[in-house]
């Protein structure tokens, strides 16, 4: 398919997932890291009462 001229879906054969797997990789670690992180600190005795943690017991 052409517009004006131009082909704008052309396929290059370009690696992209290989070189990014490492990245890709890194990313799933830190963000696991980032949820323990974050649920270790909604379970801490410093927040557990806090009214914006959602795992908060709620007193009426």
């Amino acid at each position: 398919m052409s517009w004006l001229g131009v082909t704008p879906f052309k396929k290059f054969p370009a690696p992209v997932l290989r070189p990014m797997a490492p990245f890709l990789a890194a990313a799933l670690v830190v963000a696991y890291g980032v949820n323990s992180a974050q649920t270790a600190l909604m379970n801490s005795a410093e927040f557990k009462n806090d009214p914006r943690n959602p795992n908060a017991k709620v007193s009426h």
